[in-house]
């Protein structure tokens, strides 16, 4: 895989994979436990949607926008989506007194590969040099 855009495009493929199984998981967990839940908000569904849209679309941006451009949309989407996969998976649980129970030991484990893998690609965009760069 000599090509970085081709790269970074498959990182988000990962990323997003991992994304949405740690959700389906997190559903069974909530479908399996006899505690009662409210459903969230519009608004937080809302977020949700925009959130999980970035991984989807750098799909397809990593593969199409020219090198300075791609570049920098990889760096602030990887950059994003560590921010607040970082902050839902590590601080939230230990900081908020929601009486929510800590992160469960599964959702930790697709946190931290989320945030690995939203920090390589931050690492190949910004070490991403456009001499090679056909496009």
């Amino acid at each position: 895989m000599r090509d970085t855009k081709e790269r970074l495009s498959l990182l988000w493929i990962f990323a997003l994979f991992n994304y949405l199984y740690a959700d389906v998981v997190a559903l069974f967990a909530i479908a399996g436990s006899r505690n009662s839940f409210k459903p969230l908000p519009q608004l937080a569904l809302l977020g949700s949607a925009v959130l999980m849209e970035i991984p989807i679309a750098m799909i397809l941006v990593s593969r199409l926008l020219p090198f300075r451009a791609n570049r920098l949309a990889n760096i602030i989407a990887g950059g994003i989506m560590t921010l607040v996969n970082g902050y839902l998976t590590f601080v939230a649980p230990l900081t908020t007194s929601l009486g929510r129970p800590p992160a469960y030991p599964e959702y930790l484990f697709f946190g931290t590969i989320e945030t690995v893998c939203t920090l390589v690609i931050i690492w190949q965009a910004w070490t991403w040099s456009g001499v090679a760069a056909s496009s």
